[in-house]
């Protein structure tokens, strides 16, 4: 009961761990598209 518990605990930590760096990618990912959608109109409105 122990092993499997701890099993649980060890899938849902590495999954939890998983979610966060693809979720903080997604939003660099975001973040630079934003800047670039951003510099290229600053760069044709002048």
């Amino acid at each position: 009961m122990t092993r499997r518990l701890l099993a649980l605990l060890l899938l849902v930590g590495t999954a939890t761990l998983a979610a966060c760096n693809l979720v903080a990618g997604a939003g660099e990912d975001l973040s630079k598209a934003g800047h670039a959608i951003t510099n290229s109109a600053e760069k044709h409105s002048n």
